[in-house]
């Protein structure tokens, strides 16, 4: 009984700081010091924990990171859903010319991007690992994908055929390497929305 008071008196605490109205309230902190603190990575000083308790709307903020932090920990416990997966264009990447590349992989190793020339151009080619823990799901669901360059342009749309691979034609006048060195050396693998 003792606890359930005490998670009673807790949820009424929080409520309280949460809708207690501050006048010319704003953000105080900024995602990346909330998140660091939640990732225990850097804990908070004195007038960073002050500026926190004294914003409603920063708490309100820091709770939101929170409460995504916890349901993508439990996302990534049971591995059955995916979200998203980037990576970058690492120097290893490349061949000897800055035009030769070969190959991305995300930074979560579940996909990866082929560059093969075809016809003066490239082919580009998308494959899942069979070891991705939401593959045979995606395999099943076939659900439509895409791929993005750092700018936020698609570079590849489509689903994954029975080899979890989608291939299309390279959609850019240059090359796959300096493409992705002019717009942040940044790719993400997503789901479209329905």
């Amino acid at each position: 009984m003792n606890s359930a008071q005490d998670d009673l008196d807790a949820r009424l605490q929080e409520r309280l700081l949460l809708s207690h109205p501050t006048p010319g309230d704003r953000l105080m902190l900024a995602d990346a010091t909330l998140l660091a603190a939640l990732d225990g990575t850097r804990p908070l000083t004195p007038n960073e924990r002050q500026a926190l308790s004294a914003s409603p709307l920063t708490l309100r903020r820091f709770r939101q990171l929170s409460l995504e932090r916890h349901a993508s920990a439990q996302a990534a416990a049971n591995d059955l859903i995916w979200t998203g997966s980037s990576g970058m264009l690492r120097a290893a990447s490349t061949a000897s010319a800055a035009e030769a590349l070969e190959s991305l992989v995300t930074d979560d190793g579940h996909w990866t991007l082929h560059f093969l020339p075809q016809d003066g151009g490239w082919q580009v080619i998308l494959s899942l690992s069979a070891e991705a823990p939401f593959a045979a799901r995606l395999l099943r669901e076939q659900p439509q994908l895409r791929v993005i360059d750092g700018g936020g342009a698609i570079v590849l749309q489509g689903r994954l055929d029975a080899d979890g691979e989608c291939e299309r034609t390279w959609p850019f006048a240059t090359a796959p390497a300096s493409h992705f060195q002019l717009y942040g050396a940044g790719f993400a693998v997503e789901p479209v929305a329905p």
